[in-house]
């Protein structure tokens, strides 16, 4: 029998995603969850530049306002109604953005006098900033594609108002830092505590929609020079290397859109060289640690195929950077990065291999997390549409 091409098998996966989730037309109750979301809309604007076919592009238009409607409003089984943000409900839908996104999670959120709970919050809702920050790609990447700019203005409000509420100064005189989850209503933390690449993710996107909004025919809105900066002081002389597969495929994902950013005016070789530094302990301890030789149900799909996305980006990374001596130069430590990157260039392929087995797609560790598994194959299958800046 001959084997499915990747594109193919993406297509398929997406179109099960469509089904599940309920993107489909006419569906009064979708299920939308932003992490899941932020990637399958750039999977539809990857098969949209690939084919060419309008019903991917409408997909696109489908999803983002399935998530602004549902994410961007107050849950069913909540006593508040109405768009988080507290405007009116034409008003809300003219800025969708502009309270920040609900996480989607199962249950409520912790209630302002319950306890804290470590592993019941991982189910309760409320704000994540690194899925603010996905979502946010996520709208920048439909107007590149469409040309159509209300997106990427929504990423701008998304921007603004994701850094009012996480970032705050501790105290007078003191650095700033970041709360790792806020409330649905982003009026307090549930988290106090700061994620490891949260600044990382900031200064990179804003970077990415400022880049952007030059183009913008408009010029509607400040620049984000101010929240940029907080974001540079808050990744200064921090060490971003993680034993986590999922968090160094976002390091080599995060080296790939600064070596894009480099190319439109923005950044510097330097943290394009910590960021590949970075990522190297992790690829090194996931490849000797032996979990690839487990069986799927000691495995958690989603961190490897995080890893095998940014593998992929390592890959275009290498051809990037062979091409454009006139943005990189010739240096001798990105070049030992980008050899000892190569050696690892076969276990992108041996993590979609796995998961691409029916057998393994049936074991409990797949199914409790169906969509996200789903949606991060298909990226890793064909990377493009959610790795392109």
């Amino acid at each position: 029998m001959k084997e499915e091409s990747p594109k193919a098998v993406v297509r398929k996966i997406m179109a099960e995603f469509a089904r599940r989730t309920g993107l489909l037309p006419g569906v009064t109750s979708p299920r939308r969850y932003l992490w899941t979301d932020a990637f399958a809309v750039c999977n539809f604007l990857g098969l949209y530049e690939e084919t060419g076919e309008e019903r991917f592009r409408e997909g696109v238009f489908r999803l983002v306002d399935q998530v602004h409607r549902t994410l961007g409003r107050h849950r069913q089984d909540d006593g508040r109604t109405g768009w988080i943000s507290g405007l009116g409900e034409q008003e809300g839908a003219l800025h969708p953005t502009c309270g920040g996104l609900r996480i989607g999670k199962r249950l409520k959120e912790r209630g302002a006098d319950d306890p804290f709970d470590e592993p019941l919050e991982w189910d309760r809702d409320g704000q994540y900033y690194h899925y603010l920050t996905k979502w946010m790609h996520a709208l920048d990447r439909v107007t590149r594609v469409t040309g159509s700019w209300s997106y990427h203005r929504w990423a701008l409000e998304l921007a603004r108002a994701a850094h009012a509420a996480f970032v705050y100064l501790p105290a007078p005189g003191s650095r700033k830092r970041m709360y790792w989850k806020m409330s649905i209503d982003l009026s307090h933390p549930l988290v106090p505590s700061m994620g490891l690449h949260d600044p990382l993710d900031g200064l990179i996107t804003y970077t990415e929609l400022q880049a952007t909004a030059a183009e913008d025919p408009e010029r509607p809105a400040a620049p984000l020079t101010a929240e940029i900066g907080d974001m540079a002081a808050l990744c200064e002389g921090r060490s971003w290397a993680t034993d986590d597969p999922l968090g160094t495929g976002s390091l080599l994902s995060d080296a790939f859109r600064v070596a894009n950013l480099m190319g439109r005016g923005a950044f510097s070789g330097h943290l394009l060289s910590r960021l590949v530094e970075a990522a190297l302990p992790g690829l090194e301890s996931f490849e000797k640690g032996g979990s690839l030789g487990l069986p799927a149900g000691y495995r958690l799909a989603f961190r490897e195929l995080g890893l095998s996305i940014g593998l992929k980006a390592a890959e275009r990374l290498a051809e990037l950077v062979r091409g454009r001596e006139d943005v990189f130069g010739r240096s001798k430590g990105l070049d030992r990065q980008m050899a000892a990157l190569r050696g690892y260039g076969e276990l992108a392929g041996r993590i979609e291999r796995f998961w691409l087995r029916p057998e393994h797609q049936a074991v409990g560790t797949w199914k409790d997390h169906r969509e996200i598994n789903m949606v991060m194959l298909a990226t890793s299958l064909s990377p493009d549409g959610f790795l392109t800046v």
